[in-house]
């Protein structure tokens, strides 16, 4: 069992925040062919769906970054693999309907100076838009101005719904 499942502790005051965010898992891979398969095969046969995946890789090693349907059983079955992990919260943020959705994200980020570290699409589309997640410097300020500028916010429970269907 989890920290926080079943046992009446909120998960996001333990977490020590109350905005919506998404959990990002960075593992850490040799560079050899196959590393990445046995990565991904650890989620076959469970219900957690990985929902945006990005590669960074050197002549060495690999970061593979992952957004989880369910962050929780994710971290338990990356652990039980024995993978040196590292969770970082992003932001996850519905596209709206233009012709440069991107610009208008960052537009309205930088007139706020909020610095995007990373960001990359999302696999899935829980409302059905196109949506990306999003590693900005200051998440309580990147959420409130992409709120003020009329954008939805994605976080950890729009993507557990999108795995129930």
């Amino acid at each position: 069992m989890s920290i926080g499942e079943g046992d009446g502790i909120d998960t996001l005051t333990m977490r020590g925040r109350d905005y919506p965010s998404i959990r990002q898992f960075t593992v850490f891979l040799e560079n050899r062919v196959g590393q990445l398969m046995e990565v991904v095969r650890r989620f076959e046969g469970t219900p957690v769906r990985i929902v945006a995946l990005t590669i960074s890789d050197s002549t060495e090693c690999a970061l593979v970054r992952f957004l989880l349907s369910d962050p929780e059983a994710g971290r338990e079955i990356l652990e039980r693999a024995g993978l040196a992990i590292v969770e970082s919260d992003l932001i996850g943020v519905e596209l709206p309907a233009a012709p440069q959705p991107i610009l208008e994200v960052c537009t309205a980020l930088l007139r706020a100076e909020i610095n995007i570290t990373q960001v990359y699409p999302l696999l899935v589309r829980p409302t059905g838009r196109p949506a990306v997640a999003l590693m900005v410097d200051n998440i309580e300020h990147a959420l409130d101005t992409l709120a003020t500028k009329g954008f939805a916010a994605i976080g950890e429970e729009d993507l557990k719904q999108y795995d129930q269907n």
